[in-house]
């Protein structure tokens, strides 16, 4: 049985391995990936990024797929799938998922237990809230942020079950079986997995 402290340290690692993947998830889904990024990705060590090892090969396949592209094809890939003029070829919207529509119910559901837990939407954001890697930063703060009153399990699982569980899974499949679709297949591959182990996890603490 492991001492005390090490326990401790442990369970910390795994709280900042957590934040951390949900950081990366934000920036991937965000905005085509900087060249530094890419570049990270690609020099990273190829171990599961989180405790538990069902990570560890969805991780290794998305940092092989990052290596053998280049920084303007996984660019190219990100601006054919997500970007353009009008309807994108797959939607990273939560309302969309859940409703068919964009900028409805779930949104304004989502605003509303933003402004309890004390978040704004920044004005330099071009996306709405609803967007996957706007929920993955909030998970972030969730997890690493120094108000206990809000960064906390309990809030950590709810808004997971109320925001992203319903619906992330939906996306991950629409990834998965686009034809353009390579690193960020990968990447919703990895997604996909950390979902579950995320939702195994809060299942634990019902």
């Amino acid at each position: 049985m492991p001492a005390p402290n090490a326990a401790l340290t442990s369970a910390l690692d795994e709280e900042t391995a957590r934040s951390e993947l949900y950081g990366l998830l934000a920036l991937l889904y965000y905005a085509p990936p900087a060249t530094e990024l890419i570049a990270q990705l690609r020099a990273a060590a190829t171990e599961a990024p989180a405790a538990g090892a069902f990570l560890e090969e969805p991780w290794r396949a998305l940092v092989g797929v990052a290596r053998e592209m280049t920084d303007q094809a996984i660019q190219s890939e990100y601006n054919a799938l997500f970007g353009g003029m009008g309807k994108p070829e797959v939607y990273l919207y939560g309302s969309h998922f859940l409703s068919g529509f964009l900028n409805e119910k779930p949104l304004a559901r989502l605003r509303t237990e933003l402004a309890q837990l004390g978040l704004a939407r920044d004005e330099g954001m071009s996306e709405t809230e609803d967007h996957v890697a706007y929920l993955c930063e909030v998970m972030r703060y969730l997890i690493a942020g120094d108000d206990v009153t809000v960064a906390n399990l309990t809030r950590q699982r709810e808004f997971f079950a109320n925001h992203m569980q319903p619906w992330v899974m939906m996306m991950c499949d629409d990834l998965q079986k686009h034809p353009k679709a390579r690193f960020y297949a990968a990447l919703a591959e990895l997604t996909r997995a950390f979902m579950g182990v995320e939702a195994q996890g809060f299942d634990m603490l019902a």
